[in-house]
């Protein structure tokens, strides 16, 4: 069974659509199911959706936080993506648009938010109801940073894929 939303259309099993913010083209997801998912919680990814810039920031600030932890998912693929015996490094550096004499914190502003991948069916606090993808360079390298945030945009899980 499907069901109408105002904003995505008929919703059964996938939906994907290019969102335009700034000077980036985000790839948006949405997999739900009509018979579980809640009609409130497609509003409230249809909003996401519109607020992508919003909680772009939040989510870079965020990540901001985790750069004292030597151990954090962040640290981890900067760590990765900002060696300089990485093969692409040459396309890592061409991809970082800002020197401010801090290259992690550069390197964080310079990140492509490439996906995000919506779970409207994941509506409980701490449920992974949005992924947001970023990488560095992300047509030259595979190391991928991930962002789940719940319903009310808490950071669920940060993960480093690579």
């Amino acid at each position: 069974m499907s069901m109408e939303h105002d904003y995505f259309g008929l919703v059964g099993d996938y939906w994907s659509e290019d969102v335009e913010y700034g000077d980036q083209r985000v790839e948006v997801v949405l997999d739900a199911d009509a018979d579980t998912v809640a009609l409130a919680a497609l509003d409230v990814a249809a909003t996401l959706v519109g607020e992508l810039e919003l909680v772009d920031d939040e989510l870079r600030s965020a990540f901001v936080t985790q750069l004292d932890s030597g151990s954090s998912p962040v640290m981890r693929f900067l760590a990765t993506v900002l060696d300089p015996d990485l093969e692409q490094a040459e396309e890592v550096e061409a991809a970082i648009g800002r020197d401010s004499g801090d290259r992690q914190i550069d390197a964080l502003r310079s990140m492509s938010l490439i996906r995000v991948d919506l779970r409207p069916d994941a509506d409980e606090p701490g449920d992974a109801f949005a992924e947001f993808e970023y990488g560095l360079a992300p047509e030259d390298t595979d190391e991928r940073l991930v962002a789940s945030i719940d319903l009310e945009r808490e950071i669920v899980d940060v993960r480093f894929e690579g």
